[in-house]
């Protein structure tokens, strides 16, 4: 994607805070052209070649608990752009209405099969279809939901200049989040207060290192983490 010029962006971001973020990107717009094209490349070619896996899944996740095969959720991505998640469910129907909205280890919410496509990310698949479409990338800050974007700090909105995204370093370092959260009695809490922050600079020095190569390692190790699990 080519960024907008600084005066296009909206208002909620178009702050002096952002500003070095965007300058830092600006810098590499060849390669923000280049990770777009990746993504439509590679995120059709696993579609394809996932399909029949997908379809596996589908049937699993739907013979194993009551509910729809996919879950949705109102995520916010590049310029605070609201979007549907797509995710195979691994929880029981309307788990964010009886639950936090961030998911501990142990949760009682989680389905059977669910428990194995998370832990092999398998449940993440469709977002294929969000990389297709634009709304997300391979690499880039994991997409929250708006009450936790509301949280964010003015610095931390730059992460809003790039489409949400797959994976991130800060993903791999925090791959094991849920068991951190495990056991506290308020997870949101948690979460807002100790766990966002850390990932949130992690994010941002992302953007100011951003390279075309930094993703690829990104993904590469994403990937190695998944196989060995």
């Amino acid at each position: 994607m080519i960024p907008l010029s600084f005066e296009q962006l909206p208002e909620s971001i178009r702050i002096e805070a952002v500003k070095p973020y965007y300058e830092a990107l600006n810098r590499h717009r060849a390669s923000l052209v280049l990770k777009r094209c990746f993504d439509i490349f590679l995120s059709l070619i696993l579609i394809i070649v996932l399909s029949p896996l997908m379809l596996f899944i589908a049937v699993a996740v739907k013979l194993g608990s009551p509910g729809p095969v996919f879950y949705r959720q109102k995520r916010i991505t590049s310029y605070g752009k609201e979007f549907r998640i797509y995710k195979f469910r691994s929880m029981i129907v309307d788990a964010d209405k009886v639950g936090p909205l961030v998911t501990t280890g142990g949760d009682s919410r989680i389905t059977p099969v669910g428990k194995v496509i998370r832990k092999t990310h398998l449940d993440e698949i469709p977002q294929l279809f969000n990389v297709l479409s634009g709304d997300m990338s391979f690499v880039g800050t994991r997409p929250e939901v708006q009450k936790y974007v509301e949280q964010y700090s003015d610095e931390m909105k730059a992460t809003l200049l790039l489409p949400a995204g797959i994976t991130s370093e800060a993903s791999i370092r925090f791959r094991d989040e849920a068991e951190q959260i495990a056991g506290a009695e308020d997870a949101d809490k948690v979460y807002v207060e100790e766990i966002l922050p850390q990932k949130m600079a992690i994010n941002l020095d992302y953007l100011l290192h951003f390279s075309w190569w930094a993703d690829l390692s990104i993904m590469l190790r994403t990937f190695f983490l998944i196989f060995r699990r």
